[in-house]
Formats: C-alpha cells, structure tokens, sequence
C-alpha cells in the first residue's frame, strides 16, 4: 500500500475511533500515524490501542506510526464557594498560597511554583485566555492582580503565565508514569508538553535514552525565546497553536507557525501543525473555507505532517474528516504552483557528507528525471535527510529496523519498507532496490531510480554512495548504454 501524497496525517484516538474497525476506517482513508493521548487514555487503553494498532499495521504491511502525548503540568485554581464568580474589568482579585475558600476577589491557588516566580507586571490568563490580568503584586503567598478582562470564572480553571519562566520541568510524576509505560510499549514518538528551555529536552532525552523519539509541543512564549536549543535537542516538533495563540497574541501564531517549520525542515527535523485544523468539522460533516485554506497553507509551506485532535477523538465524522484532510493535501502537492511556494525558502545543506549526498542525490534526480530515490539507512538518518530536499519525486525509505520504518511515518515523502536483512553486497543493494521501486508501483521498465547507501553495508551513519539503475521489464537492474 503507498499514498499518493508527500505530507502525512496523524489522527488521534479517542472514544469516536477506538475500536478495530474504526482504527481500519481511518488507515484506510490516510492516517499515518496515530496519537494517544495521555491526558485521557488509562494505561490499560493504551496498551489495548498499541496492539490494535499494531496488528494493523502488520496486517497491511504498513509501517503506522504511534505517537503517545504526555500531558505535561496542568496549574488550575482551588474550588469558590459558590462554583463560580463574576470578575469586574478594573477590580482586584488574589491569589493566596494557602487554602482558603474562594470568593469574589479571592482564591486558592494551591502551585507554589507560581508564587516563586511571578512578578510584578506578569500576564495572568484564566479560562483558555477568556479572561486577563495584570499582577500589580506578588509576594511568597499572595499575589494581587487587576482585572484587565473580567467575565465568569468557575472553580478549578485553569492558568497559565505567558511571562513567567516557571521553575518546573515538562515531565509531572504522572508523566514519568505514562512515559515509562509508553516506552515499555514501544511507542514510536513521545511528545512533550510544556517545554520552555532546550535543558527540558535534554532531561527527557536522558530517560528516552534512544527507545523512541523525542518530539517536542511548541506552545510557550519561553519556548519561543529558547527555539534554536530546542531545535537542537529535539527529534522532531508539534506546532500546538491552540495553547500558543492563547500565551501569546493570536496574530503571532501563523508567523509563528511559518518560522517553526522552516527552522525544522533546515534541521532536517519533522514539524507537525496541530489544533484546530478541521475543527468545523466534530459536528459537521464539511470543514468551512477556511479550514481548507488553513490545512493547505501547512502543506504548501512543506510541513511533515498536518493532525487531527478533537475532530478524529470525539467527532461525528471522524473518517470524513480525514479523507477531507487527504484530498486538500493530494490537491495542493498537484498544484502548479506548489514547487515554487515549497522551494522559495531553501537552506544549504549542513557541512557533512551525509548532507552532501542527500543534496546531490536530490540534484541529479531532478536533473536525469528519474523516477524515485530509494534510501538504505539503519537509524532514519539518511531518509530524513534526503527528504529535507523536498524532492520532487518518491522517496523510498529500505530499513531492517522496524522501529526505524515506524517513526519515518511521521516525515515527508518517505515511504518505508522493512527488510528482512541488509544487503550483502552493492550489486543486491540495487537489485532489490530495482525490485522494490518496481514492485510497489513507484518506477516503471526503462525508468531509473538513484540509489543512497552507505559502505561498508549495515553500518549505520555511513552514507556515502550514490548509484543510478534503470530497471528491466522483469523489475531487475539493467545497463544502459
């Protein structure tokens, strides 16, 4: 099976798709990889949703990706006396560091990490941002705030601080639970909320240790503002544009947006758009006008990857809405003017021969106009290179590591197949190279396909060969005079 697209769709799972047959549904419609989240999902589930997964993807011989969301530190309010309160743009409220019932202008809030950090002149956001304050004071166990932008506000919302730089790492006691978890079940990405500094990658990379990769949600200011550490020590990243537009002034987002995923494809490091890209369509069953144009902007832009959140979790149409989110994307890959809108921000390859050879392999394809590069890598490495390119033909990715194949379904253009063994030798690397290109559709006789390995064969991070074969009408290599 292969897709007739270079972006790929992540759909999550929630009680709309978790059964086998809705799982198959949507496989079937284009889903490339599927996200848990642990915010909702027991372990229990998890573990049920990873088998069935799974067995789907062996049964269709597709490398279906699997990507388990940590929830991250979520800080809410104590409980008011009366559930709620109504809040006067231009009164006082506080915020007390003991417990305490709450009341007009008071309440519990029971984050110590708050009141250690925050300053006067910080920006506090309650309610998802429906409501803004300015702290006037803050002392360790009050903080006394005006109300900029009043409104209800109910017990236990939540608040976040876009100006503070709050002394806690991403992972909660219930996330290194859940990761611990994740990783036992052999996730392929693990995502990581609430990051602000590079050192917070790194923390997590530590426990990771290599058992899946690291992707980073970009949803805080203090994210922003450390971007190129966390650039370097992430595996790949999420723009989780629903938290940043409320931290942060809703117009920045799509700059935001645009910034993030270039700063990605330079790293040769997938990106993934998120939230609210279908949203329309949890209750209806066509998006509105601009949600296509919001789903195509991302893909002419070259994301990896576009996602699906409440739409695939909780929504009426869950299959629709992945078909929808397909045919916006095989549409804008086939406009004419997408090569140009994807080229028109180009990065130099970075100063190592792996680079080199994926810059050159992109460079003669285009020019020889062949039909698909096939890549042998061990670890990704090579695959993702090549498709930070953004060749304009099929990327076959060849692995004898499944886990590799399994977390290439989140990168752009690449198609992967699991060996059962390297090659032996360089002649069985193009033949079977021939065969595969051959076999799955992607070259025909007489066509040729541009060949990335490395030698010695099976050593991973040794790319350093490029070969031209053309292909019989049997599907072998041949030579062409």
């Amino acid at each position: 099976m292969r897709r007739n697209r270079r972006v790929k769709l992540v759909a999550t799972v929630g009680p709309a798709s978790s059964s086998p047959q809705m799982l198959e549904k949507l496989f079937q419609a284009g889903v490339d990889v599927f996200r848990i989240n642990m915010s909702h999902a027991s372990h229990e589930l998890a573990r049920e949703l990873h088998l069935r997964i799974r067995e789907l993807s062996a049964k269709h011989s597709f490398p279906i990706g699997i990507l388990a969301d940590l929830q991250g530190p979520k800080f809410r309010l104590g409980a008011f006396q009366d559930e709620r309160v109504k809040l006067e743009p231009g009164s006082t409220f506080t915020f007390l560091r003991y417990e305490s019932p709450g009341k007009a202008d008071q309440v519990y809030l029971p984050h110590p990490q708050i009141f250690e950090a925050v300053e006067a002149g910080h920006t506090l956001l309650l309610d998802d941002g429906k409501l803004r304050m300015r702290v006037d004071k803050a002392s360790d166990d009050k903080i006394v705030a005006e109300v900029l932008v009043g409104g209800m506000l109910a017990s236990r919302k939540g608040i976040s601080l876009p100006d503070t730089l709050l002394p806690v790492g991403p992972l909660t006691d219930k996330d290194r639970l859940d990761l611990d978890f994740a990783l036992q079940l052999g996730v392929d990405w693990v995502a990581l909320s609430f990051v602000q500094r590079g050192v917070d990658v790194e923390e997590a990379n530590e426990i990771v240790a290599g058992r899946a990769s690291v992707m980073v949600k970009v949803e805080k200011p203090q994210a922003i503002d450390d971007l190129n550490a966390i650039i370097a020590a992430a595996d790949g990243f999420m723009v989780a544009r629903g938290d940043l537009g409320v931290e942060m002034p809703i117009e920045k987002v799509p700059g935001l947006q645009k910034k993030i995923t270039r700063k990605a494809r330079a790293a040769g490091k997938p990106v993934v758009i998120a939230t609210q890209m279908l949203e329309s369509m949890i209750s209806s069953p066509v998006p509105t006008r601009a949600e296509v144009s919001d789903v195509a902007t991302a893909v002419f832009e070259g994301a990896d990857a576009v996602m699906l959140s409440a739409e695939s979790a909780v929504g009426k149409y869950p299959v629709e809405a992945i078909e929808m989110m397909n045919r916006i994307a095989v549409e804008v890959e086939n406009d004419k003017g997408y090569q140009a809108i994807l080229y028109a921000w180009q990065t130099e390859p970075q100063p190592t021969a792996a680079d080199a050879i994926a810059a050159a392999a992109h460079a003669i394809a285009n020019t020889v106009q062949l039909a698909a590069i096939v890549c042998y890598t061990a670890t990704g490495s090579t695959a993702r290179r090549v498709a930070r390119e953004r060749p304009n033909l099929p990327v076959i990715a060849l692995t004898p590591v499944p886990e590799t194949a399994h977390q290439l379904s989140v990168v752009w253009g690449l198609h992967s197949i699991v060996l059962d063994a390297d090659p032996d030798t360089t002649s069985d690397m193009t033949r079977k190279a021939c065969q595969i290109a051959f076999s799955q559709g992607f070259a025909k006789p007489g066509e040729g396909v541009l060949i990335t390995g490395g030698v010695p064969l099976g050593t991973p991070g040794t790319t350093n060969m490029i070969r031209i074969a053309y292909i019989n009408e049997d599907g072998e290599p041949m030579a062409k005079g």
